[in-house]
């Protein structure tokens, strides 16, 4: 039977760090039949010259245009019956692509399917890193099966699938992936699955990290409102109940040494957050103990409430903003 083409797509911006190590996990893939195309998103870093030098086709975006954009340009460059989603700040094991065809093969009505990265960071990671990536892959881990969340970064999807899905809404930058998986998820199932590995360097300082949290929260008000529900998988009505609990705890906290209230307020808001999302505190007491455990818990309180304050303010520019209420209803016609 002969192998199915797959057409492994890069977006590339400022991943001067990675790159090299991102290629070089490609080019170690069991898996012969591939493509590989970079899109670099105009970086400034030198980061297309590095991608230059392996045996990739470089497509180069004339403007920066965002994830959803470099994703749609690969596409159109690329000629594989599966496309592979790889970003630049991660590498794939080499069974990863593999993996990924043998699923198609053994579920013919999966539309996508997508990884899990490791628990171990592709670099020795400062302690917010840690947080984020153990956090990262229990979230994860903990939602394999079917989903209706798309995880771009590291994941294959069947050309007809994405046909029928239509192309990435450029206009999104930070929430390309849900909008475009949830217009997949219409008609074809998808799968998130512990059979395809990779390993990733994710965000290592709080700011940036908590400015995201807040930006994405904020964006996501009018897809949520839109569709009355949250995605399938990782977005519990647990880890809703951990948000919200854990930014009371914050917003307690400055209080909590003036009145017996506030400290009683604070004290059960914290036992809340953590018993809503218990599996995965035991899980980061297993892997690094009771110290990291609290540096964990601290950064999770802090994340959370950026998720909150964002999603506060995103209600209140759905209720004055028509333009924000309509953000998803525009289909992206056009990479």
């Amino acid at each position: 039977m002969t192998e199915p083409l797959v057409s492994v797509v890069v977006p590339m911006y400022n991943d001067r760090r990675t790159i090299d190590l991102c290629l070089e996990s490609i080019r170690a893939q069991t898996y012969p039949n591939l493509e590989v195309i970079v899109v670099d998103d105009a970086s400034t870093d030198g980061c297309a010259e590095r991608a230059a030098a392996h045996p990739v086709r470089l497509v180069r975006a004339p403007e920066n245009g965002g994830p959803g954009a470099s994703r749609n340009l690969g596409v159109r460059a690329s000629q594989g019956e599966i496309v592979f989603f790889l970003d630049a700040d991660l590498t794939m094991h080499p069974e990863a692509v593999a993996q990924a065809v043998a699923l198609f093969e053994e579920n013919p009505a999966y539309g996508a399917v997508f990884g899990i990265p490791d628990k171990e960071p592709l670099f020795t990671e400062t302690l917010v890193g840690q947080y984020r990536i153990l956090q990262y892959y229990y979230w994860r881990k903990s939602a394999e099966g079917l989903v209706s969340g798309g995880f771009y970064a590291l994941g294959a999807v069947r050309r007809a699938a994405f046909t029928d899905a239509g192309w990435f809404n450029p206009a999104l930058r930070q929430t390309e992936e849900i909008d475009h998986a949830e217009r997949m998820a219409a008609r074809w199932p998808m799968l998130l699955s512990s059979r395809i590995r990779g390993q990733l360097s994710d965000e290592s300082r709080m700011r940036p990290l908590l400015r995201k949290a807040f930006v994405r929260s904020r964006l996501r008000v009018p897809f949520y409102l839109d569709r009355g529900r949250a995605m399938q998988g990782m977005e519990t009505g647990g880890r809703a109940a951990a948000s919200a609990l854990g930014g009371l705890a914050v917003a307690a906290l400055p209080f909590a040494v003036l009145t017996p209230w506030a400290a009683a307020v604070f004290l059960a808001a914290l036992a809340g957050t953590v018993l809503a999302d218990l599996g995965q505190y035991r899980f980061v007491r297993r892997e690094r103990g009771f110290a990291f455990l609290a540096f964990f818990t601290a950064a999770h309180l802090l994340v959370n409430t950026a998720v909150v304050g964002g999603l506060a303010l995103g209600l209140a520019q759905y209720a004055v903003s028509g333009r924000f209420r309509r953000m998803y209803r525009l289909q992206a016609g056009a990479a």
